[in-house]
């Protein structure tokens, strides 16, 4: 199905659950918000929203959380949630923009500088004719903005052997990265010679040396193990990754004002605390990661910033973007 028979197909939906919705229980004066997602009950953003969001919403909601794509395929969450079949579910920019193109820019190499930089630009007035867009033709609200984490280049070879700084340095570099043609473009973009490959394969690839490196989050290369072929990350921090706090917006507005300002307040500290998490648990990896002898160190990144960015600039990917929100999105950094 194309994208835009998709959105007629939605926008039907939509303007059926709006003129007749009745959410899936209101029983007792509660409503039960249905929160599907792909993530583990351990993941920090499960965690967040059930020890976090749910008490708080809990006078007027029963919080029901499905985990590991059990309750709604994963990436069919934002249809059900048009079409009246669910309430909650966490979204990430590319997936919004399989329905918006636009959004392919919050998923885009270095336009999010850090899990701040993610904050100040969900809040900002910017951001308002994309979140109004998503109620309009989606029926789907976004309270927030979680954050899931920096990729990083981690290489086979040692500082001492390359020392990566600026996007030349990698020139050659022989990088694992996600087959699409989205994360190639970020590869060379980066100054790499971008090498698609199964996740499956890369520890194997790595140890041979069938390739120079590749990339991912630090919580990723500790649990792959791939710090045991591997001997440097360096902290590009390339794409800080996000998810948003997806609500129906059929559900919200049959809350009270004073019901919405609690699930806002919910979304924005369980927000909160996932992103507090997760950047701990960086933090821890980088101390586990260094006591097993890698070279961790932070590159020229503003250098990598530039050149990434001058990259899109005028390419396919940057086609739908509207004209100065780049400039807008860089101005809220440091």
């Amino acid at each position: 199905m194309n994208s835009i028979t998709r959105r007629m197909l939605l926008a039907c939906a939509v303007s059926v659950s709006l003129a007749g919705f009745v959410p899936a229980s209101f029983a007792d004066d509660k409503v039960t918000l249905r929160m599907s997602t792909p993530a583990s009950e351990t993941d920090q953003r499960s965690v967040a929203l059930a020890e976090v969001f749910a008490p708080q919403v809990a006078d007027f909601a029963t919080y029901e959380p499905h985990y590991n794509g059990s309750l709604i395929a994963q990436g069919s969450e934002l249809e059900s949630i048009a079409s009246g079949d669910l309430e909650m579910s966490i979204a990430s920019a590319q997936e919004l923009a399989t329905f918006f193109p636009e959004f392919s820019i919050f998923a885009t190499g270095y336009v999010h500088q850090d899990a701040a930089h993610q904050v100040a630009v969900f809040n900002d007035p910017l951001m308002d004719p994309f979140k109004q867009k998503v109620e309009d033709e989606l029926g789907v609200k976004l309270l927030s903005v979680m954050y899931l984490g920096r990729r990083n280049v981690n290489l086979r070879q040692s500082k001492d052997e390359l020392t990566v700084m600026k996007p030349e340095d990698l020139a050659g570099v022989n990088l694992r990265m996600p087959g699409s043609d989205a994360w190639q473009f970020l590869g060379k973009a980066l100054g790499a010679n971008p090498t698609p490959m199964a996740f499956t394969e890369i520890y194997t690839a790595l140890s041979t040396g069938s390739v120079d490196g590749q990339d991912n989050p630090l919580p990723t290369i500790v649990d792959a193990k791939f710090y045991e072929v591997t001997k440097q990350v360096v902290l590009t921090s390339h794409l800080v990754d996000l998810n948003y706090i997806a609500f129906s917006k059929a559900v919200w507005d049959k809350l009270t004002p004073e019901q919405q300002a609690t699930v806002q307040k919910a979304a924005d500290e369980a927000a909160e605390s996932g992103r507090q998490a997760q950047l701990k648990k960086e933090e821890e990896l980088v101390s586990f990661l260094r006591e097993q002898g890698m070279d961790i160190y932070e590159p020229d990144l503003a250098a990598f910033r530039n050149h990434v960015q001058a990259q899109y600039v005028g390419s396919e990917f940057a086609a739908s973007w509207p004209e100065g929100l780049l400039d807008k999105i860089n101005a809220l950094g440091n």
